[in-house]
This record gives structure tokens, sequence and C-alpha cells, in this order.
């Protein structure tokens, strides 16, 4: 499973200039027996913090994110919560 974790973590740092470390949660306990995770795939939150997303709407910044895991979402994973922010939105409480 950490394996997983990492093959994410490398994809999204190779196509993102993260200003903190990148966020990744396995939440595939949560979902046991659930239908679409019966093919062994995994759920995961991630969190990512870029001035590449600056200019961006929501639906723009999780079609990057969904464009660098690219084949993981066929091999590894079966649901991907995103949060996608710019530094200033990071900042705020």
């Amino acid at each position: 499973m950490e394996d997983r974790v990492e093959k994410i973590r490398a994809r999204l740092s190779e196509a993102f200039q993260a200003v903190e470390p990148i966020k990744i949660f396995d939440d595939s306990h949560l979902h046991a027996g659930h239908p679409g995770a019966r093919d062994g795939r995994g759920h995961f939150r991630v969190r990512v913090v870029s001035a590449d997303f600056d200019g961006m709407k929501t639906l723009e910044r999780h079609r990057k994110v969904y464009e660098a895991v690219g084949t993981l979402m066929q091999t590894d994973i079966h649901a991907l919560n995103i949060e996608a922010l710019t530094p200033k939105e990071a900042s705020q409480p």
C-alpha cells in the first residue's frame, strides 16, 4: 500500500512545484467491501499547495491533478479526493 502512496507522490511532485509537502492519505480501509474497490484499487485524499494553480478554477485544478496521476487511475486509484490550493488559499484560516 505504501508503494501506491509513493507512486502518487512522485507523479504529483513531478507535475507541480509544491510550496509545502504534498499530503497523501490512504483511506482505502474506510471503503472495505465497497463495490468499486473490489478490483484492488484504493481510495486516496491528496492536498497539493502550489502557485501552479493560480488563476485556475477548481475543475481545472482537479483535471491537472488527474492528468498528473495519469494511468494510476486505472491501476492503483479507485477514488481520489483532491484539495488543490494556491499558497494564498492555504494560508487563509
